[in-house]
């Protein structure tokens, strides 16, 4: 386990075998079941940058955990893939250090991922303002005229994309998704996003923040059943608005990675090669901002920021 300070998590070599390693996540294979660790990992514009954001990895789990309890409840209970963020239960060999691994790690189910990003926007905001001023539509799906940066959409639109590998992932029009993965489960994985962003957003708002968009995945079990997957409503995978800063015909700062994408657009990085270190107050604030969305919408912080 490699560090960059005394907080920060930045890379995994657990004794588990080889390590998947996304953007954030570091992944091990157990069997049927799945170990994910959050790590302070921090990409922007398609690069992992050099300078961690101590504890950003425990936000994001306390709060996906936070999201799963809480749609796993109530007359439509979202299926997932959690099972458990307590490591002394997690059943690992006593050669894993699980010191490092408290508070950011998630053992769930394995699942088969649905290949696009299901996004649901409620607001008019970033890849979808630029779409919607070209051309009046997002991802295919014709909108009024008339409507200002960060306006509220009429009603929630699913604008599904493809999951790239590398760089951007591609928005795309419902009837491509359709023709991918067959129209009944495009359907199925609309409607539940739909309902999960609902009951998320409402949530959110009932905490003074407003879920501009966010982006889910879905998987398939080996038995056939869809449940959610990766993180769930997190300032990574959404858009956060604090609801009083709403200004009409202005898109409002957000509680995720805005600062450090500023920086950047200002640093005089071209973007085509490794990206510059982050200044010790651009870490400081993303890390208070990420704290902040936490903080607000599950009522706590995660122990070890406190």
């Amino acid at each position: 386990m490699t560090t960059s300070d005394t907080t920060a998590v930045v890379t995994t070599q657990l004794p588990l075998g080889p390590a998947h390693r996304g953007k954030v996540r570091d992944c091990y294979h157990l069997g049927d079941h799945l170990l994910i660790i959050s790590t302070d990992r921090i990409s922007a514009f398609d690069w992992v940058l050099p300078t961690p954001i101590p504890g950003k990895g425990q936000v994001l789990t306390a709060l996906s955990a936070f999201w799963f309890d809480l749609l796993a409840r109530g007359p439509e209970p979202v299926p997932h893939h959690l099972l458990t963020t307590d490591v002394d239960a997690m059943g690992l060999p006593a050669t894993v250090d699980s010191g490092p691994l408290r508070g950011r790690t998630m053992l769930v189910r394995k699942a088969a991922v649905v290949p696009f990003e299901c996004v649901v926007r409620g607001w008019l905001a970033g890849s979808g303002l630029a779409e919607y001023r070209a051309g009046g539509s997002v991802c295919g799906v014709a909108l009024p005229a008339g409507l200002a940066a960060g306006a509220p959409l009429p009603e929630p639109i699913f604008t599904p994309a493809t999951k790239a590998v590398s760089g951007h992932d591609v928005n795309v029009p419902f009837a491509t998704m359709a023709a991918a993965v067959g129209e009944q489960l495009a359907g199925q994985l609309r409607r539940r996003s739909l309902d999960v962003y609902a009951r998320g957003a409402a949530h959110a708002a009932s905490r003074g923040i407003i879920v501009a968009d966010t982006k889910l995945e879905w998987g398939r079990t080996a038995a056939g059943e869809v449940i959610l997957v990766d993180e769930v409503l997190t300032p990574d995978s959404s858009r956060f608005w604090p609801a009083d800063r709403l200004e009409p015909g202005r898109v409002p700062e957000s509680f995720d990675k805005q600062f450090v994408r500023d920086w950047l657009e200002t640093s005089g990085w071209d973007k085509a090669s490794p990206p510059p270190a982050l200044p010790d107050d651009v870490v400081a604030r993303t890390r208070a901002t990420y704290i902040e969305a936490c903080r607000l919408l599950t009522g706590a912080v995660p122990a070890a920021l406190a």
